[in-house]
């Protein structure tokens, strides 16, 4: 059955959210719907979210590997909120339960310590609006049925966002003489104990700075600031790991420090 406006689209993600029974693609019955037509189901489903009690507390940038933009036919990223409903910390357990089919990637996040706000936002503006880097992951999830998602899908279901762990320790990207370049930063991803993949920060839209940038001008147009204390997730390091209960995934940066997720 075709669900026709943008309000019963998000009504019907956010049900999927609710039950965890994934939803058809929008796409399959409506091949045309585009970047913008999922923002705006996007923006509905954000305000469903925010009216069950949630909050923004940052925001998600996908689609920043060149591989990944490739597969979907786009030459730009996508982004969706992080809400504090789906934050865990270094070392909390994660419950399959609370998702569809989950997967993790390894990630840069900063901690914004200015607001930014664009449009006209340089890297360089970017990097000084930054308080520092911790290390993160990120679990993503899709509302729709195999993860049948183009571009339409992903975006209107929160860029695929499903929850987020961070490492608790904020390094400043400069601290006195000592200034060093995100894009440089290693990774290493295990899986109870082996290894999975690497990656390092340049593989975040060639600089995981210049993605606040992006997102702070993107988000600008519609009159949205980045705000001190957001989250910003910069983007996966590698491609993404199917979870599975009693996995224990830990991934270390060089600088940033581990960051561990363990899977109920």
């Amino acid at each position: 059955m075709r669900i026709r406006t943008v309000q019963e689209k998000a009504r019907a993600l956010h049900e999927a959210r609710r039950t965890r029974v994934p939803i058809a693609p929008f796409t399959d019955a409506e091949p045309g719907l585009g970047m913008a037509d999922g923002y705006a189901i996007q923006q509905e489903l954000v305000q469903l979210l925010l009216a069950d009690g949630d909050r923004i507390v940052g925001h998600k940038v996908g689609l920043t590997a060149a591989p990944m933009q490739k597969a979907l036919g786009i030459d730009s990223p996508d982004y969706g909120p992080v809400l504090a409903s789906t934050v865990y910390q270094d070392g909390d357990t994660v419950p399959t339960e609370r998702f569809i089919s989950p997967k993790i990637e390894a990630e840069i996040v900063f901690v914004l310590g200015e607001r930014l706000e664009g449009p006209g936002v340089t890297v360089t503006q970017a990097r000084r609006a930054i308080s520092g880097a911790v290390a993160g992951m990120e679990i993503i999830d899709s509302r729709i049925a195999d993860w049948r998602i183009k571009l339409a899908d992903t975006v209107a279901d929160l860029a695929s966002n499903g929850a987020m762990a961070t490492s608790s320790r904020v390094v400043p990207l400069a601290d006195g003489a000592d200034s060093w370049d995100p894009r440089l930063i290693g990774m290493v991803l295990t899986r109870n104990g082996e290894l999975v993949d690497t990656g390092a920060g340049a593989a975040a839209l060639g600089d995981p700075v210049a993605v606040v940038a992006w997102l702070a001008n993107t988000l600008g147009e519609h009159g949205v600031a980045l705000e001190p204390g957001h989250l910003i997730m910069t983007g996966a390091l590698h491609v993404a790991v199917p979870m599975s209960p009693g996995d224990v995934f830990r991934a270390e940066f060089d600088r940033l420090g581990p960051v561990t997720v363990k899977v109920s």
